[in-house]
């Protein structure tokens, strides 16, 4: 996993879970606490609420990306960058600023203006964009979205968004966003959980990872909770999203984010790191053959090795003598393994899951209950 260097912000797994706060000059915002006309309020809230409660970047949109309403053109968005621009001179703390927007003439404006960052919430649908960043040598957002400058995020299904992160490219200072929330009608909260489940396949980009999950409905619909009452469940959701590999976690609730985002980052998996000459060693957070599959479509290599990459661990019990035998048998020929005391009716049962397709193959058991077991092995989800 490579890092991404903002202005002198690293970000990465060589570094901690880094907090983009948010700031919004745009009177549609759903979010009114973080929406302000008035450069000198905004730059206040900037260095109250966002930078003194731990936000490392602040990301100012010029408008609401929320589907209900009208696009507006790079030209409109132009117009209100002034208070933007006014805010950020403003802010007395230390902080990247980013600038949210889907045009790439409004991010070369704002960088020439001072901004460090662009958080391009349409993912390239400008095809200049990437262009601009990487001339400027600046980190970039790219967010999950179809090659469409009015439809934000717009992608369901999670193979469609990770292929939507791919199109138009990457930098090398590309930090990949996986797009969560109601940008579309056909999005459904369903797809957003399905999309946190898999947040580790994004890794398989080989770019730090973004998530925009404060207050989401995707969470609040779990719980049965407002978006005033959202708060814990957002913080739940951080921790395992930097546990699961996220590195930014873009939020309006920023003091309390961060210490979900610390223990995260605290019981997340050692990953092991180190370079020797021009030798390099980075072990892979892959649990499942799914996320394994990304690493070697990465490489250009066989997608069929991912059933032999990853292991799983079943426990069966209740198994009379006969079945204990019987399984020892089929997982003698294979690369699987059993385990447990002869006068014990549980079995651990561990391999790939090549190998414990082939313990299934290979059993010949004298019981129809352990047939059904080991075809639940085999048929468990990837």
């Amino acid at each position: 996993m490579r890092n991404v260097d903002a202005a002198g912000l690293g970000i990465g797994d060589d570094y901690p879970p880094r907090l983009m706060g948010v700031l919004n000059v745009s009177r549609e915002s759903p979010y009114d606490p973080s929406v302000f006309d008035d450069a000198g309020e905004a730059a206040a809230y900037v260095d109250e609420e966002l930078i003194d409660e731990g936000a490392d970047i602040v990301d100012i949109g010029l408008e609401s990306a929320n589907k209900r309403f009208e696009v507006l053109s790079a030209e409109e968005e132009l117009e209100r960058l002034d208070t933007a621009v006014a805010a950020m001179e403003s802010v007395s703390g230390d902080a990247v600023f980013s600038i949210e927007t889907r045009y790439h003439e409004v991010a070369e404006a704002a960088l020439d203006a001072g901004f460090d960052m662009v958080n391009d919430i349409c993912g390239f649908a400008d095809p200049a964009m990437p262009r601009i960043c990487a001339e400027r040598d600046v980190a970039v957002a790219k967010m999950a979205s179809p090659p469409d400058l009015e439809r934000p995020g717009a992608v369901e299904a999670v193979d469609d968004i990770y292929d939507a992160l791919q199109r138009e490219g990457l930098t090398d200072k590309t930090i990949v966003d996986p797009a969560f929330g109601g940008w579309s009608e056909e999005k459904t909260l369903a797809d957003d959980r399905e999309t946190f489940d898999r947040l580790r396949e994004f890794r398989g980009l080989d770019r730090p990872i973004l998530v925009s999950i404060n207050r989401k409905n995707f969470l609040r619909d779990l719980a049965g909770r407002s978006t005033e009452e959202a708060l814990p469940v957002s913080l739940a959701a951080t921790a395992m999203a930097v546990e699961r590999g996220a590195h930014v976690i873009r939020t309006h609730d920023v003091a309390e984010t961060r210490d979900a985002a610390l223990i995260g980052d605290a019981f997340a998996r050692d990953r092991v790191r180190t370079t020797d000459g021009d030798v390099t060693v980075e072990e892979l957070d892959v649990t499942t053959d799914r996320e394994l599959r990304r690493h070697l479509d990465r490489l250009d290599a066989d997608e069929t090795a991912a059933r032999r990459g990853t292991v799983r661990v079943f426990e069966l019990g209740g198994l009379a003598p006969a079945e204990r035998d019987a399984l020892a048998t089929a997982t003698a020929g294979t690369d699987a393994a059993v385990a447990g005391a002869p006068d014990d009716d549980r079995r651990l049962l561990v391999g790939t899951t090549a190998a414990l397709s082939a313990v299934a193959e290979a059993a010949n058991s004298p019981s129809a209950a352990l047939d059904r077991a080991l075809a639940a092995v085999d048929a468990a989800p990837d």
